[in-house]
């Protein structure tokens, strides 16, 4: 099988806000929470913080169910959240 190379192409953000924008209120929902609990998420470093972290995940798994019902190429994994970047 072979491979498509990698798209590198950078999107304007008025195509991107255009494309965006014809979601659905509750995937643009998903995304927004997504987004602010990865935010959110690395941010929260520290014992002290576990049921922070724990609580956040919680939201970026909700988000990510509603999300994958939708396109499962719009889910927040592990490469979204720059803390776990090594």
């Amino acid at each position: 099988m072979i491979a498509l190379p990698p798209r590198t192409v950078p999107i304007p953000d008025a195509v991107a806000t255009l494309s965006a924008s014809q979601l659905p209120a509750r995937v643009q929902a998903a995304v927004t929470e997504a987004a602010d609990a990865v935010r959110l998420y690395v941010t929260c470093r520290g014992p002290q913080y576990t049921e922070a972290r724990q609580g956040l995940e919680a939201r970026i798994a909700r988000a990510n169910r509603t999300l994958a019902a939708c396109n499962p190429g719009l889910i927040a994994g592990p490469g979204d959240l720059p803390a776990l970047n090594r």
